[in-house]
């Protein structure tokens, strides 16, 4: 079993040019210890924050890169009986709303921007583990900042308090080094690798972080891998596992949303610049390093 968890973190660090592969090895082994977490708890109650508003879109809008992978991920494991509820911008709540009801999953709770009504109501939900999948995050002077080096603190509420803000475990899926829970990495090793790195290197760390060549993939590789350790859970995080629905999840969310590819910042079926075929193979790879 963890060969095969450590085969579909392999396929996870393709690095699709953002020149990754060094954060990505200093972060191997975080699937696995992602997924043991989730998995060897009780009554896990997962609350995810996820949402990269794009503000120089066309349209503006939130990125398809995170909101996809969270919904899938979300229906997994709702039809395995975890409760799971979502936090996000203001800005990114269409988005996200849009990707929920895609899967099926219209009533999962949406906190909205203010991170300290969050923590309560979260607080009150019993939440037990936090994941951020994509979400921006402070650099090392407090500014949250896009891979381009641009502040996008304008459109970006402080959801990192919310990660922060409770008892409960920390996970985290990052693909450029400005995400929440990159600060588990060394900021040199950001610095050196990542074009702008110095600037973007987000500071909030995680308890177990996954890195992936887009975070979309890092959601597929953490549903897989709890697929693998946890067999009463797996036919429901396989059925969610599923190309078509992520297409028709993508489709929906753009076009519903909307949403618009965070690097080319257009209303695009593609996410972080590939297109469906692409995505669909590194989706069909990780069932088929699941299956051994």
């Amino acid at each position: 079993m963890s060969a095969r968890i450590a085969a579909i973190e392999a396929l996870l660090h393709e690095d699709i040019g953002r020149n990754i592969s060094s954060l990505a090895q200093a972060a191997r082994g975080g699937l696995r210890a992602a997924a043991m977490a989730l998995a060897s708890a009780a009554s896990p109650r997962l609350g995810v924050i996820t949402g990269f508003y794009v503000p120089k879109g066309t349209p503006p809008a939130a990125e398809t890169d995170g909101p996809v992978g969270a919904a899938l991920l979300i229906r997994g494991l709702t039809d395995a009986g975890i409760v799971c509820r979502l936090a996000t911008d203001s800005l990114c709540a269409s988005a996200c709303g849009a990707a929920l009801r895609a899967v099926g999953c219209a009533t999962t709770p949406i906190d909205q921007g203010l991170a300290s009504a969050s923590i309560t109501a979260w607080q009150a939900a019993g939440i037990t583990h936090v994941l951020a999948i994509e979400r921006c995050g402070p650099g090392a002077d407090g500014i949250p900042r896009n891979l381009r080096g641009e502040d996008v603190s304008a459109v970006t509420a402080p959801l990192d308090l919310l990660y922060l803000g409770g008892d409960w475990t920390t996970l985290a899926i990052g693909d450029g080094g400005n995400e929440i829970g990159m600060g588990s990495l060394p900021a040199a090793l950001i610095a050196g690798a990542v074009a702008n790195g110095a600037q973007i290197a987000c500071r909030t760390r995680a308890d177990h972080l996954i890195v992936a060549g887009v975070s979309n993939w890092g959601a597929w590789g953490l549903m897989a891998a709890l697929a693998l350790l946890r067999p009463d859970w797996r036919a429901a995080l396989l059925a969610a596992l599923d190309p078509d629905l992520d297409e028709a999840v993508l489709r929906a969310t753009v076009s519903n949303g909307p949403a618009v590819d965070g690097v080319t910042r257009v209303s695009a079926l593609t996410v972080d610049g590939l297109g469906a075929p692409v995505h669909r193979a590194k989706l069909l790879a990780i069932r088929a390093a699941m299956e051994g």
